[in-house]
């Protein structure tokens, strides 16, 4: 993504599809994200997700 957003160097990403995504450095733009679940009990970190991720325009992004 764009090399120009804001970098948040506390929130490291590599999910470059993420409309939020700063590819430069490899981290979120975000202030802080929100860690969502795939279910009501997990207890497993494969059900974990980050619910802040929004679908970047360059991969189909309607919004």
């Amino acid at each position: 993504m764009n090399g120009n957003m804001n970098a948040n160097n506390s929130i490291h990403c590599t999910v470059s599809s993420c409309a939020h995504h700063n590819g430069a450095k490899s981290v979120c733009s975000l202030n802080s994200i929100k860690v969502g679940t795939c279910g009501p009990a997990t207890k497993d970190c494969a059900c974990t997700e980050c619910a802040s991720f929004e679908l970047s325009k360059q991969y189909g992004s309607t919004f």
